[in-house]
């Protein structure tokens, strides 16, 4: 047995031992009883749940605006958890610092993920005669996909001989080799000008070796940026220390700022650099706007553009002050903790809910139904996030999704036959997952465990 192995029996163990508590975890309160239970919330990799930290912040927003109207651009009100709202950008990068792994120096927030993936292949996308293709997944989020194909086609290339598509090792299934993406990089590093690829697999809950391959990319002269949608505010990130050039992330999964919330970007700090020694500014080429321009002169209106250093010089447009105040208060419960706490009760929870789902295969075979469904996210647990995406048998995804959501289960699904169950440690507990692994025995024709 293995070490990876061993780790993980003991993750089940221990979750075994908790939830055969009667303690609501991490709260030291008797349990209620399932009459009282809201419902069950499994889709925080879509839409993380409301914190109570948001609605204070937003309202506080709401009451600057309306007490002191544009002097709320610069000016603190002494019982507000807000800072003034030409810092609050800043503010929000010094508190994603833990979740991203990086200095604040190096994060921006602004705009949504895909609009920042277009700013940032903008810079960093530079394709010649010699380097031109990039490389990524062959089933990215589509938004990915469009925004990489266009990004080609903007340059007047080919996007069929442009996008290295990336397909699994084993053709009838999700699972992507670290060896797989290494040999790729070799077998394409002469004309290979940027890499793309999510931290985790949006279907499959993959969690991919960041800085392996990063290291293995950079070797080859490749630019390598990584979509983090799923990987932010759900396992541990160390972007500078990997040295990764750029990434983008969303906030209205893991981090719980709210639908279509404001997004955010990493640059490491090699390329925020500004040098003012000669007559004209020196800096990376970007797309440019005037919320990036330093502070200090912004406000000269000389139509001179002196980016701000760091991350913070490739924003373009006024960020939205109430869309802030959300990311300020969900981030404001992460400050509570750490992303290796998160981490650590995450790898405990996930393998308890595999657990609770490798018993309902067997009881489903012992039945005499076969398999009703597998497990096609990694079976190691350092190689996926919270979610387990769960593949039905064809023709079940429908039923058993309606059954989930009449029984007051919310977890999304993902066509042809995937639920993808997440259960976010910020929230979720033991005993939700013991409660909605028995309504799943229901959704899918099982009798229901005693």
């Amino acid at each position: 047995m293995d070490l990876i192995e061993m780790d993980h029996l003991w993750m089940v163990h221990v979750a075994i031992q908790c939830i055969q508590t009667t303690l609501v975890n991490g709260t030291g309160e008797n349990q209620t009883s399932e009459d009282d239970q809201q419902c069950l919330y499994f889709v925080g990799n879509s839409l993380g749940a409301q914190p109570r930290a948001v609605r204070e912040y937003v309202n506080a927003q709401f009451e600057t605006w309306a007490s002191i109207g544009v002097k709320g651009h610069d000016t603190k009100i002494s019982n507000s958890p807000l800072t003034p709202w030409q810092d609050l950008a800043e503010d929000c990068a010094k508190k994603s610092a833990d979740l991203v792994g990086s200095s604040p120096h190096e994060i921006v927030i602004m705009n949504t993920l895909t609009i920042n993936l277009h700013l940032l292949m903008a810079s960093f996308y530079k394709p010649d005669a010699k380097r031109f293709k990039i490389i990524l997944e062959w089933r990215p989020f589509p938004s990915d996909y469009y925004a990489i194909e266009s990004q080609i086609a903007w340059h007047g290339l080919d996007p069929a001989t442009c996008m290295i598509k990336i397909e699994p090792d084993n053709p009838k299934g999700s699972l992507i080799s670290t060896e797989l993406i290494l040999k790729t990089i070799d077998e394409n590093a002469h004309d290979t000008a940027l890499l793309l690829l999510p931290g985790i697999q949006y279907y499959s809950g993959q969690l991919f070796d960041i800085p392996k391959i990063t290291a293995h990319a950079k070797a080859n002269g490749i630019i390598v940026g990584w979509d983090l949608a799923h990987a932010a505010g759900n396992v541990e990130l160390k972007l500078h220390d990997w040295n990764v050039d750029f990434a983008c992330w969303c906030t209205y999964k893991y981090i719980n700022a709210g639908p279509g919330a404001i997004a955010g970007a990493f640059i490491h700090e090699r390329y925020g650099t500004v040098d003012l020694t000669g007559d004209k500014a020196s800096y990376r080429p970007r797309l440019t706007g005037w919320y990036g321009g330093d502070k200090s002169v912004r406000f000269n209106m000389d139509n001179k553009f002196i980016p701000t250093p760091g991350a913070a010089g490739y924003q373009t447009s006024n960020p939205s002050a109430i869309d802030l105040a959300s990311l300020s208060g969900a981030l404001s419960v992460f400050g509570k903790t750490c992303m290796k706490e998160l981490r650590d009760k995450a790898l405990v929870l996930t393998a308890y809910a595999e657990y609770l789902l490798d018993e309902i295969i067997n009881q489903a075979q012992d039945d005499g139904r076969g398999p009703l469904f597998s497990i096609i996210s990694p079976r190691d647990p350092l190689q996926r996030g919270t979610q387990l995406s769960v593949l039905l048998r064809e023709g079940l995804l429908e039923s058993a999704s309606q059954v989930l959501e009449e029984s007051g289960v919310l977890c999304d699904k993902r066509k042809p036959g995937v639920i993808r169950v997440a259960p976010v440690p910020l929230y979720t507990r033991f005993e939700d997952v013991w409660r909605f692994m028995r309504i799943f025995r229901k959704a899918l024709g099982l009798e229901m465990a005693a």
